[in-house]
């Protein structure tokens, strides 16, 4: 590796020089008779045709001839000029030489010229066999290949989507939604996931693309809980209080008692009836909701890395935002405490943390 680099910076100094050489030479060629004076010799042969044809006088003759041959005297006795000379041509080439010796030392510096070789195929593998330890890129592209090579199974997308909601890419996530349900049309979990995604970039607002894919999601699965879920609050946010209790009220009913989610959905009910109005983002229950099962697989698997791995500053910062993203607030709240521990003296990882816990809690309002 290092003898190819080295040869390629040879080659690419040699190249430079020679181009500069070959155009320093070409810059002290002179050129040729000036075309004024062809011109004028010209001038002087169509003045003496239109005298002859009686087309100008013999005295405007006299004096037009006069100042035309003035000019080509003037003309004729103008020595060529250069076409661009260059007073010291070795220093562009001394300066090509030098950038590519540069180039060289700080590759040698702080480059890894005895590194083999890592195809992307081989990557690849090493991501999906350890996907706790891989970045949130690299299970990108784990992902993006998974779907390249299943193109008829939707799963991969899905899990992409969540993926970069956690990271807070809700557009990487409405694009790897939308592949997934061209894939997958009769799938009520897809459309009921793009809504969740479009109420969350709105900041808890079901703006009316919301509500079409929840009600995409409803009429491919009546029982489809997400769906359910923002429909009563949309109907409860429009003033049909009573009619959107009664949806939240079947929705309770239907949650397995060992469900985490019914203690906050049946908190929030509570609210509304005690109120008349949503509650606020802090009182809102987590949602029954496809998006935050899919997220919370890929929280847990970080959540652990983090405890054997706990030197990484992003790793931190995405396991916070998860957790806001899920409404978590407690394990958001000991996450933010325990990575502000870690990273104390620094102030940009500090900032970084304190964004991705502000981040709106998926259905939030």
């Amino acid at each position: 590796m290092i003898l190819f680099w080295t040869s390629a910076a040879v080659l690419a100094a040699g190249a430079g020089a020679l181009v500069l050489w070959r155009a320093s030479l070409a810059g002290r060629v002179v050129a040729g008779p000036d075309p004024q004076v062809a011109a004028y010799r010209r001038a002087l042969a169509e003045i003496d045709e239109l005298a002859d044809r009686g087309l100008l006088l013999e005295s405007e003759r006299l004096s037009v001839r006069a100042e035309a041959g003035r000019r080509l005297i003037a003309s004729a006795d103008r020595p060529g000029e250069p076409l661009g000379a260059s007073g010291k041509p070795f220093i562009p080439v001394a300066a090509a030489g030098v950038a590519a010796l540069a180039a060289l030392a700080i590759y040698l510096d702080i480059g890894a010229p005895s590194m083999k070789d890592q195809p992307f195929a081989g990557r690849l593998a090493a991501w999906r066999a350890r996907p706790e330890e891989a970045p949130p890129q690299a299970l990108a592209a784990t992902l993006n290949a998974m779907a390249a090579l299943h193109p008829d199974d939707p799963t991969p997308l899905r899990k992409l989507a969540a993926l970069d909601l956690g990271m807070g890419d809700g557009f990487g996530a409405v694009h790897a939604l939308r592949r997934a349900m061209a894939l997958a049309p009769r799938d009520a979990t897809l459309p009921a996931m793009l809504g969740e995604v479009e109420v969350l970039g709105n900041n808890g607002t079901i703006t009316p693309e919301a509500r079409a894919q929840f009600a995409r999601a409803i009429a491919l699965d009546p029982q489809q809980q997400a769906a359910r879920y923002y429909l009563a609050k949309a109907r409860i946010g429009d003033g049909d209080t009573a009619g959107g209790l009664a949806d939240w009220r079947a929705l309770l009913a239907g949650l397995a008692p060992n469900d985490p989610r019914r203690a906050g959905l049946a908190a929030e009910i509570a609210a509304v009836e005690q109120t008349g109005h949503l509650p606020t983002p802090q009182q809102a229950a987590a949602p029954p909701s496809e998006m935050t099962g899919a997220i919370r697989g890929m929280v847990d698997g970080l959540a652990a890395r983090l405890k054997t791995q706990p030197d990484d500053p992003e790793g931190w910062v995405r396991l916070v935002r998860a957790y806001a993203v899920l409404g978590d607030i407690n394990a958001r709240e000991q996450t933010l405490a325990d990575a502000r521990a870690r990273y104390a003296n620094q102030p940009d990882e500090i900032a970084a943390l304190t964004a991705a816990a502000a981040t709106p809690p998926m259905g939030g309002r």
